[in-house]
């Protein structure tokens, strides 16, 4: 009879292009987000200065957000976990149950119900945050060829109009998402480790994410 094999005392959790792809796309809505505020928190405004320079670091940000996304869609893993993300198996449906009652067990596989809930939000917010941004760059009409006799813009000024409510509206959501994301990860060390390193331990791992190992 053979002596059962001993478990690694931690296990894989991203590929380096996972882990790549996170902190790209991190530092990229940090910018955002950033430079969001230093254009309409007029305390920040003054700290900082150079209006033009904030406005095209804030638009050339969010035109490059999905880049990364695109590039790690290259990676398998990654193609993976995007897999995993988008699907809702059952034992989602108990840990969102258990979350909301704040008692019962919280199964979950590789990610649990409130990580994909994220992440759908994330994604819905990053395209709509893109297209009313790109109807509110007023020199992208000019710069295409795309303007009316005496150089007006083709975008009508209603559609500009909604576009800046809604743009400034979602933005402040995604601020303080992305904010309850950060203190989420910052409360959890070892998932923290595990988007720095790829690697997690394996008690956290099963702990936390049980349905994930086989």
């Amino acid at each position: 009879m053979n002596p059962p094999t001993e478990l690694p005392a931690r296990v894989r959790r991203f590929t380096r292009s996972e882990t790549w792809v996170h902190w790209s796309m991190a530092a990229l809505m940090g910018l955002c987000i950033l430079t969001a505020a230093c254009l309409y928190v007029p305390q920040f405004a003054e700290l900082v200065g150079r209006r033009e320079l904030v406005v095209r670091l804030h638009e050339w940000s969010g035109l490059l957000l999905p880049a990364p996304y695109l590039a790690g869609l290259a990676s398998r893993a990654f193609r993976a976990d995007l897999r995993r993300l988008n699907r809702f198996v059952p034992h989602d449906r108990t840990w969102l149950r258990s979350a909301l009652r704040r008692s019962g067990p919280r199964p979950a596989g590789k990610f649990n119900a409130g990580q994909k809930l994220y992440a759908g939000w994330l994604a819905g917010a990053v395209l709509v945050m893109l297209g009313t941004g790109l109807l509110m760059w007023s020199t992208l009409p000019q710069a295409l060829g795309f303007a009316r006799a005496g150089g007006t813009p083709i975008v009508p000024l209603t559609w500009r109009t909604g576009s800046t409510f809604v743009h400034d509206w979602l933005s402040l959501a995604l601020g303080i998402v992305v904010a309850g994301h950060i203190a989420k990860a910052w409360a959890d060390p070892e998932a923290r480790l595990g988007i720095r390193t790829g690697f997690v331990g394996r008690e956290w791992a099963e702990r936390e994410h049980g349905e994930w190992l086989p």
